[in-house]
Formats: structure tokens, sequence, C-alpha cells
């Protein structure tokens, strides 16, 4: 076994314990350092009370969390390309380094859009009927 492979162990999360310390981290800071994610945040949080308000199904809940926890982790792989892209690119500008950022906040786009659309098929026929029914 070589110095690197000794290097590589080190990385390597030797409990279960460290992994979830380490992916808390990682949450926590994409919500301290994204103002993105504070906004999906606040987006989440309003989502759960209105599920609650309106007494959502529990299919209606799956779609709701499903959309919840893709928008979320999406903006978390989002910003950890970036963060790669920078380190990588030095912060110079590279056309491919603009793709790949592009690429990311697209994909986020995409997922919002389901969301979005999960979001008005739940709760617009229940504000419907709240002010016409």
């Amino acid at each position: 076994m070589d110095s690197q492979d000794n290097k590589q162990k080190k990385w390597k999360n030797r409990t279960l314990t460290a992994s979830m310390e380490f992916a808390i981290t990682g949450v926590v800071n994409a919500y301290k350092e994204e103002r993105n994610m504070r906004k999906h945040m606040i987006s989440a949080l309003l989502a759960i009370i209105a599920g609650l308000v309106f007494q959502i199904s529990a299919l209606e809940w799956l779609f709701l969390l499903l959309s919840i926890f893709l928008v979320i982790s999406f903006e978390i792989i989002n910003s950890a390309i970036e963060n790669v892209v920078d380190l990588a690119s030095d912060y110079h500008f590279s056309m491919l380094a603009k793709n790949a950022k592009d690429m990311a906040a697209g994909a986020v786009l995409v997922i919002s859009v389901y969301a979005l659309i999960t979001g008005l098929i739940i709760f617009v026929p229940k504000m419907w009927n709240l002010v016409f029914g």
C-alpha cells in the first residue's frame, strides 16, 4: 500500500456518527451560505403550514414532501457543484465552468417547476373551494 492509499483512507468516514455529522454540517453550511437555500426552506415551511391548514391527504403529503426534499437536495448538489467548479477553475472564467454551473442551476429550476406544479395541483382546488365553495 503506497502513501496515496493511506491519504485516501484518512478521508473515509470511520463511523456512522461521523458520516451523519459531516452530512448535517453540509446541510447547515448550505443553509448559512446559500441565499436560495434559505428561500427554499421558507417556501417549504409555508407549504407544510398550508398542508396542515388544508388537511391534505396522505398521498398529497407524499407528493408535497417529495417535492420539498427534491428541491432542497438539488439545491445542495447545485451548491456543491458550484464550489467544486470555483475551486477547479480558481475563479477564472471558463466556458466549461460556466456551463457546469448553469446546468446545475438548471436542474434546480426544473425540479422547482415540478414542485410548483405539485403545489398548484394540491392547493388550488382547496383554495378554490374555500373561496367559491
